[in-house]
């Protein structure tokens, strides 16, 4: 596999590459979500989570737990193609995609140093209690004003609503 193809993994190949960076004294850091309509907020988001360490992997929810979260119309992009977008940007170095709506046995699988969420997640971060249990860290990273998936979704329907075509930009 060649380019950022390569950053994608399944959950044994992160785990031995988690083994590999703890070995090199490197710091994982872990963040996840549904990651459907990439946007700014989105960009903000992932550069922040990688500015608190040495790597950066980010738990993909599958099509199956994002139509799980967010209903039977999401998600919009599929599965492999947000891991495929998510493995382009710079500041992503893996991509794991799970299946369960909450990534709590991915996390306790990779038991990264760092744990990051948004800030809107403060009341609930998924494997909070392990990552601190193992002596790493939970941050929240701050939201980007206006950005949101929800919000694109909810403007194109707007903008159905309204008769406008929406077109496809190639």
């Amino acid at each position: 596999m060649r380019g950022s193809r390569a950053k994608i993994m399944d959950r044994a190949g992160m785990a031995a590459e988690r083994a590999r960076l703890q070995a090199a004294g490197r710091t994982l850091v872990f963040t996840n979500g549904c990651f459907d309509l990439l946007h700014a907020g989105h960009a903000d988001y992932l550069e922040f989570a990688r500015a608190q360490g040495d790597a950066l992997a980010v738990g993909l929810n599958s099509d199956r737990s994002v139509r799980a979260l967010k209903g039977p119309s999401r998600p919009i992009v599929p599965e492999f193609d947000r891991a495929r977008v998510l493995a382009a940007l710079g500041c992503v170095d893996y991509v794991v995609i799970f299946d369960e709506d909450e990534p709590a046995a991915l996390i306790e699988a990779l038991t990264p140093d760092v744990l990051v969420k948004g800030e809107d997640w403060a009341h609930h971060v998924s494997g909070r209690d392990w990552v601190e249990a193992h002596g790493g860290r939970v941050v929240l990273a701050p939201l980007t004003p206006g950005r949101s998936t929800s919000g694109l979704v909810a403007r194109l329907s707007e903008r159905r609503g309204e008769g406008k075509p929406c077109r496809e930009s190639s």
